[in-house]
């Protein structure tokens, strides 16, 4: 029986995926890869299926599959291709499996993460969804299965590490000010529209939008950059990964990414994680934690640094920030709800169907119809879930008239 831990990865095409198979690459005595999934990108998955060579691999529906495995055919690869969110769940859950890579984007990743979770895996979690759409039951099944969670966003896995180790041991059991934190300083870079006239914020083409100064993500997450919604999904995920209250968190814009998030203690100390902005930094710690590996990551030159610069977020220049901690202080119908809007907003932002500034229009207008839903189960949560998205194609449709 092999001692190397056996690896699914969720989303194995996106940004995060590929990071993840890159230090996978670079600590082969460590880490096998069993199963890789993706939405629909054949072409990329067919290169990893030859290089990686899982076991597996699942690919979002059977048209994707068909071309998958016509690609492979003749290749040599062995891996089994299969099409579905329930094979991906599946696999999630299966008895050889060590870890489980959650980097699907979007509300897509949560069915797969909770099969993974429920079957008591080594989670790592970088699909914040997850959290932002069902906190509590998500947490609670983290508990009653016996799970491990690590996050893999730079911002929770920089605060995760300055924490004590007694408070990342507890699966969210711990109350932070029994162990001497009094706040955690969440950052963010402000995006690329920081210093930008707010007044021209209307006329953001796509391509602004998705440029982001200093990281390399896939377009969802870059235009949730600009508008700093990531930040306020981040805000929610970490009230439900810290067990703490949205009055524990605040966010500080810090434009050189360098400082990836930071504990404050009672004491007056202030710990920070610091590193070159690369995903490749977090996934290994999670993958190895609590050793250290290779990451393929240079380190700072701290000789080469610029002056570091700290600031409050304006809300009128990131209305959807405001927004988003409006929702977690409101509950868990709310914050489903914003994310459901949001994606459903910047799809279409994507698709050239609304302004940039409108996103926050369909965010806010579609948060204003739901703030009272209140849901617990899973299925309440799906359906809350669907509402949103219904409603927010409803305002993105008067909009384009």
């Amino acid at each position: 029986m092999s001692c190397k831990q056996q690896l699914v990865i969720l989303g194995a095409t996106g940004s995060i995926g590929l990071s993840t198979l890159d230090v996978v690459a670079r600590n082969k005595e460590q880490f096998s890869v069993f199963a890789l999934t993706a939405g629909g990108n054949s072409e990329l998955m067919a290169q990893l299926c030859i290089t990686h060579q899982p076991r597996f691999v699942v690919m979002a529906d059977d048209s994707a599959a068909g071309k998958l495995s016509q690609l492979l055919s003749g290749s040599g690869c062995k891996t089994v291709v299969r099409s579905g969110v329930a094979a991906m769940s599946e696999l999630a859950a299966h008895p050889d499996v060590d870890a489980v890579m959650s980097a699907i984007v979007g509300a897509a990743g949560l069915i797969p993460t909770l099969s993974a979770v429920e079957a008591g895996k080594k989670v790592l979690l970088a699909n914040k969804e997850s959290l932002v759409m069902s906190g509590q039951l998500f947490i609670d099944k983290v508990k009653q299965h016996k799970a491990t969670l690590l996050p893999i966003d730079s911002e929770h896995n920089a605060i995760f590490q300055c924490l004590p180790s007694a408070l990342q041991g507890s699966k969210g059991n711990a109350q932070l000010h029994e162990h001497g934190v009094s706040k955690i300083l969440l950052t963010g870079s402000g995006g690329p529209f920081l210093t930008r006239d707010i007044d021209t914020l209307k006329d953001v083409t796509v391509a602004q939008a998705v440029a982001h100064p200093n990281w390399s993500m896939g377009q969802k997450i870059s235009v949730d950059s600009a508008t700093m919604m990531n930040k306020g999904l981040e805000f929610i995920e970490a009230k439900w990964l810290f067990n703490c209250a949205a009055k524990d968190i605040d966010v500080v814009i810090h434009p050189q990414s360098i400082i990836h998030s930071m504990v404050q203690y009672q004491d007056g100390s202030v710990l920070a994680q610091m590193g070159n902005p690369d995903m490749r930094t977090p996934i290994a710690h999670a993958l190895a934690y609590p050793a250290r590996i290779d990451a393929g990551v240079t380190p700072l030159d701290f000789s080469q640094l610029a002056d570091f610069t700290f600031t409050k977020p304006d809300f009128a220049r990131y209305p959807n920030l405001q927004l988003a901690i409006a929702a977690c202080e409101t509950g868990q119908g709310a914050t489903t709800t914003v994310n459901a809007a949001n994606e459903i907003a910047v799809n279409a932002f994507l698709q050239g169907q609304i302004g940039f500034t409108d996103i926050y229009r369909v965010n806010s207008q579609t948060l204003e119809n739901t703030v009272d839903v209140d849901v617990h189960t899973l299925d309440e949560i799906l359906e809350c879930d669907r509402l949103a998205r219904l409603q927010a194609a409803q305002i993105i449709a008067k909009v384009i008239r």
